[in-house]
């Protein structure tokens, strides 16, 4: 087979999937996680279900495509945002960051429940989904160590010694050059700015908060002192 043919098989392949998956994010949006089938996705583009199998052999491989690509989609969008800013003070690249996250999520709320809303049950994740899951994790871990690096970063409260061993391990494991009490401060902001998005997200702040984008953006810089960004 010819370079060209090739090309052109690759390509129609690419297009392919790419409708598979727009298909299935339509399907997300009206029916949910839950109810996403191969047969439906295959009957809504006119294919048999036996030629979506060959792309998706089953509903899981979709659910896992659809997945990475959110959280990388989330991920470029967070990165970008970091970047415009990228000569500014940590604090105002870390509520960049934050308010990216939050505007991401307000144009794609069907993605983000798929990766931030209830599990999907009988769906386990593969481990080819981390990676593009700690995106978003790691950049706010490097906003953080630079301020470190730089000295800038105040100390995080204290530990309770019932925390002490944790607080080790989870730093060795994420960022070992960082204080255990910082890594904990970061997990700990991490949960509250997702929590903080979720809530608007999915109606929580109904009829509580009206001016959420300032509401949000002082959250989000009062959760950064409590990690040490001045």
């Amino acid at each position: 087979m010819s370079s060209t043919a090739q090309g052109a098989r690759a390509r129609a392949r690419m297009e392919v999937t790419a409708a598979i998956k727009e298909e299935a994010r339509r399907q997300l949006a009206a029916e949910g996680a839950a109810r996403l089938s191969l047969r439906a996705v295959a009957r809504s583009l006119g294919m048999v279900s036996s030629a979506l199998y060959r792309y998706f052999p089953s509903r899981d491989d979709l659910l896992t495509a659809l997945i990475i690509d959110a959280y990388d989609s989330l991920g470029e969008a967070a990165e970008g945002a970091n970047e415009r800013v990228a000569d500014a003070e940590p604090l105002e690249r870390w509520t960049a960051v934050a308010e990216a996250v939050r505007l991401w999520a307000l144009e794609h709320p069907h993605e983000y429940a798929l990766i931030y809303g209830s599990p999907v049950p009988g769906y386990t994740a593969p481990v080819t989904t981390v990676p593009p899951a700690s995106r978003v994790g790691l950049l706010f871990i490097g906003i953080v160590r630079d301020a470190h690096h730089e000295g800038v970063l105040a100390d995080a409260p204290e530990l309770p010694d019932d925390l002490t061993a944790e607080a080790g391990r989870m730093a060795a494991d994420l960022a070992p050059d960082l204080p255990p009490a910082t890594v904990v401060a970061l997990i700990a902001a991490w949960a509250e700015l997702f929590g903080l998005v979720g809530f608007e997200l999915f109606g929580q702040f109904n009829r509580v908060v009206e001016d959420r984008r300032p509401f949000f953006r002082h959250g989000a810089i009062r959760i950064a002192h409590a990690v040490g960004l001045r």
